[in-house]
Formats: structure tokens, sequence, C-alpha cells
């Protein structure tokens, strides 16, 4: 392995925007930091972009808004991810375009595989080691991925060579006088990016005097030697978040995806700077908050579906579950709280990809959401050191995840959908599922909207599955055995640990087995105890509606696109709304 030379000291520069956003040389393997919508380094985007930098090897986790407007700008030569979403405004067009015309080339990742190949890169080390994802294909799609005898007791495991990366680019809330960068909250790949980058280049809120990083309380430290140039740019991560200074700017984002005008214009900061609104629901603390709110929905004279999905899937934990929220799953987001706040308690539940650890069960208001994991989270934490101190260890039980396609095996399909006319429906990708599908204790998969298109014969593509099913193979493995079960609006598949079938245990209060008979793209088992589920009471339905959920972000996993842009402006009043009262003499 030849490893690049670092471009690192222990005084790094301090430089204005443009002249770091000119460190990024053209054809360069490059890394964002930060996740979902958080700690995005959007103004350094926008100035890399205007820079017509091009032929970058985009390469990180997630894609989402940062590979969005790399794309846009037509910076990107090929695109190494993990998954790419923009989160509750759905599937990226841009990358959705760009992968279904084959445009640019496009390398899914395992989120197990690329942790290994960054850490066997920031440790100098010719190759990482990894467990194999078991049920799924994906090992034919990673690049450089190979099944491999472990040399000391010939068991079949994942190697990958180390994936080394030219430039990092991330933002920061502060970095002291002598260059040293601090981190609020979940730090995603952060760690293990910067570590397998020859340059870092950081964007920060403030800079503060040597020796006063300490008094922000919990943090994370990335040490001067380790970042390459900083420049000042308040408000740098805006319309993403940047704890303790603002929250996400939904509204913002919701405007910029609506608009007409390129992302980089769309996304300018104001000339005043961060907009009052992220800045009121960043400094929003639990005790702030009731403990139920008023009614802000119509309650129907029935439980609708989105409740009865999120209260049955409630009903799967307990007090010695340890549930993580993945990416872009606000159903099994409200589950858990759910059930933390009713019957389970000491159940553990964590957040922004296990960033966030054993959080409090706060209500699921939009803005504020962040800041109130990052508060009540008994630790912070990145994503490269939870899945070896959780995941692959076995220790998480639940980590419930939707599904686009899921077939008779159980199978998922989240890379893409062939379409009628022949061509390809992208997805947002597996992320970690084809990982933590066998390292789960209980598999947990759900359909918000149960067809032959969605509950098929066969996937295409295996993106994830439980190939570890049964007590034995699981054992072996070093894994406790659980349910393996498919949740949809119609009913609750169970996973056959004989037959490695799905079969019917449970149907939906109103569903019949005729109705889902014809919404499934096979002949369907019906277990001998099969059994319609009970509608949840009325003291759930009021903390769920009230405590957990009272803008009904539940809601947006069961709209179609057309109906998504309306719900999500509703949503965004009603937060807006929310938060202006509840922060209140907050400035």
């Amino acid at each position: 392995m030849t490893r690049q030379s670092l471009v690192k000291s222990n005084s790094p520069a301090f430089v204005d925007l443009a002249t770091l956003a000119g460190m990024v040389a053209d054809g360069d393997c490059f890394g964002v930091g930060g996740h979902h919508f958080a700690r995005l380094p959007i103004a350094l985007l926008r100035s890399i972009a205007a820079l017509h930098k091009r032929n970058l090897a985009y390469t990180a986790w997630a894609g989402g808004l940062a590979l969005e407007m790399l794309l846009e700008a037509g910076c990107v030569g090929s695109i190494d991810l993990c998954f790419s979403s923009l989160d509750i405004f759905g599937l990226p067009p841009r990358f959705r375009a760009s992968a279904e015309a084959e445009a640019v080339p496009l390398r899914d990742w395992t989120a197990l595989a690329m942790i290994e190949a960054l850490r066997a890169a920031q440790r100098n080390m010719p190759s990482g080691a990894f467990q194999l994802p078991m049920g799924s294909s994906m090992m034919e799609r990673v690049p450089g991925a190979r099944t491999v005898a472990d040399p000391l007791v010939g068991e079949p495991i994942g190697a990958i060579p180390p994936l080394a990366l030219d430039t990092v680019v991330l933002h920061a809330p502060r970095a002291d006088a002598s260059g040293n960068v601090q981190i609020i909250g979940a730090r995603a790949l952060d760690i293990a990016m910067v570590g397998a980058a020859k340059k870092v280049l950081v964007t920060v809120e403030e800079i503060v005097p040597v020796g006063t990083l300490g008094a922000a309380g919990r943090q994370t430290v990335l040490t001067r030697n380790q970042i390459s140039a900083i420049a000042v740019v308040p408000g740098g991560a805006w319309p993403a978040s940047c704890l303790p200074f603002y929250a996400t700017d939904y509204a913002a984002l919701a405007a910029a995806f609506e608009s007409e005008a390129p992302l980089a214009e769309s996304l300018a900061l104001p000339e005043a700077g961060v907009p009052a609104h992220p800045r009121r629901a960043v400094a929003i603390r639990a005790a702030d908050l009731p403990q139920r709110f008023p009614a802000i929905l119509p309650a129907p004279a029935t439980p609708t579906i989105d409740e009865i999905m999120a209260v049955r899937l409630a009903a799967e934990l307990d007090d010695e579950s340890f549930a993580s929220a993945g990416a872009v799953s606000p159903l099994a987001n409200v589950a858990y709280r759910l059930a933390k706040a009713t019957h389970a308690p000491r159940m553990m539940l964590a957040t922004l990809s296990c960033g966030h650890l054993d959080i409090a069960p706060s209500p699921m208001l939009l803005s504020a959401l962040e800041n109130l994991d990052a508060e009540t989270a008994a630790a912070h934490a990145g994503g490269d050191d939870t899945y070896s101190t959780y995941y692959q260890a076995g220790a998480v039980t639940h980590e419930i995840i939707g599904a686009a396609q899921v077939d008779r095996l159980g199978r998922v399909n989240n890379l893409a959908l062939v379409k009628k006319s022949g061509g390809k429906l992208r997805l947002p990708g597996q992320g970690g599922m084809a990982d933590v599908s066998n390292m789960h204790r209980d598999y947990a998969i759900y359909v918000t909207r149960h067809s032959p298109l969605s509950i098929v014969d066969e996937v295409a593509f295996a993106s994830s599955g439980r190939g570890l099913l049964d007590a034995a193979e699981r054992s072996a493995a070093g894994y406790r055995t659980g349910r393996a079960q498919i949740f949809t609006d119609l009913s609750v598949f169970r996973l056959d640990a004989e037959t490695r079938e799905l079969v019917v245990a449970e149907i939906m209060p109103g569903a019949s087995r005729a109705a889902i008979g014809a919404a499934t793209g096979f002949a369907p088992r019906f277990a001998a105890d099969c059994r319609e589920i009970d509608l949840p009471d009325a003291d759930i339905l009021d903390i769920l509606r009230r405590q957990i959920d009272p803008l009904g972000l539940r809601r947006l996993e069961f709209v179609g696109a057309r109906e998504r842009g309306g719900l999500i402006a509703s949503i965004l009043a009603e937060d807006r709304r929310l938060v202006e009262h509840y922060a209140g003499g907050i400035a």
C-alpha cells in the first residue's frame, strides 16, 4: 500500500473562505463531513462549486444535499456512498437523474465496509476486515471488497483496501487560536474521514482563545495536527444545523428545493446572517416544553393506519431493548419514543445514526429535535465507533427500517426498481442495512404501502437481508436470536426460520385475507394462529398525538410525492408556531 503524504500541520493555516476552497484540487478524492442536515459545510461547498472544480471523486457515508450541490455545479467525476436522501423532502433529484442515466460512475458501499476502509487508511494498514453482509448481494457492489479466509481460524470474512481521501471538508462550531476544532453533538464518520485524509479543510462559526474549548462541556475535539486550514465563516452550515448556534432551517430548505434557481444561489446565507427561527429553535430545552401539547391535528373518529402501525411497532420494544433510529425513518422514530414514554422507560434509544446515545423521548418538534436529543443524550458518538461498540457486538436489538421492496424471503431492495418502460428508478441506497440486518437481535422492516410492487416474489437485487436467521447460525456468528418480521399497512409477516419464507402472522384492523392476497406479489401463507391486531386504546393514542408526535411527522411516510409538498408545508407552519411559542423569551 502506498499512502499519500499528509498535508497537515501542528499549526493549521487560518485563511479566508475563497482561499480554503482553492485548496481543493481537480480530481481529488473528496469527502464531506457532517450528516443529513447537521453541520454540512454549505458555504464552503458553494465556494468550491463557484470555482468550477472538476472530476471530484465524491466519497462519503451519505450524498444528500452536499452531493446535490456538487452535481448541479458539474464538479463530480464519480460517486462512492452508502445512501443519498434529502430526509423528509424525499429522493435527491440530481442524484437520481445521474444514477438512472449512468451519467457519473456510482459505487454503492455497505456502511461497515466504508468504515473499515477509512480506518485502514487512518491506521496505515494494507486492508480492513469486516463481517460479511450475509443475505445481501452487496459484496459484488462494494469496490475492492473480497471474501477471504480469516488467517487464524479460516472462517470467511470481508476484506477491503484502504480508502485514502485527498481532501475532507467539514463545518464545526469553533476552533481555538491554535487550530483545535470542536464538534458538538453527533459526529457521523468525521473522525475516520479526517484520519484517512491528506487535507482537512474546516469552516467554523468562531475562533476562541486557547484553553477555552473545554467550557462547552460535552464535545469532540479534532486536534490541530489533524487540520490543514481553517476559515471563520459564521453561518457556514446554514440552512443545515450547527449546534449550539442554530438548528436546521427546514423552511429555507423547502424553499430551495421548490425553487427553479440553482441550489448554490438558493442556499446563500442572507446578508443579515442566520434567520431568527433556527437560532431560537436550537435554544429550546426539554424543560421548556409541556408534558402534553394542546391538540394540533384533528382527532379522527378511529385510529389512522400511521397511528396503528406506530403503536404496533412500539409494542415490539421493552425495557431491555436498545433501539437505533436510522436515516429517514420518522415512523420508527415515533414508535421508539412512544415505547420509551409508556411501557419501556428503561429501554435505550439512539438517534441520528447512533450519534446521540440513550436519549429521553422528547417530542418530535422538527426544528428542535436535534438539539433536544443532543441535550438529553447520555453520550455523543460517531458512526464509526458505535458500529464496533454496539452493532458489531450485537448489542442493538432493533433498528426498524423502511423498505421500498421486500420479497418472500424477507430480502430488501432499496437500491433501484425497474420501471414498466424498462428503465431504472434509483432509490436512496441501503445505508447500513446490509450489515445491521444480521447484527440486530430482531429483524424488523416496514412497508407503508403494501402492494404487488412492494411485496414481491423475488427482488431484482438484494441490498439487504436476514442471512443469519436460525438460532444455531446466529449463535455461531456471535449474535442473539430474536423475531424476524415485516410490518405493512395490511399485515405483519413473520420470517419462518424453517422455510425461510414470509408467513402472515397478523392482520391490520380493517384489512382481510383477500386484500392481503391481492396486494402481495406471491400467494401468501397464513399462520395457523394468525390474528387481527387490536385497535390502540385512547390513552396511548393521546400520548402519541399530543406528547410524542404533535406535528404528525409519521404521516410523511404514508403519502405519495404529490401530497408530500403540501403536508410538509403544513408541518413547517405548525413547527414554526410551536417554536415561537415555547422559545418564549429566547433571543
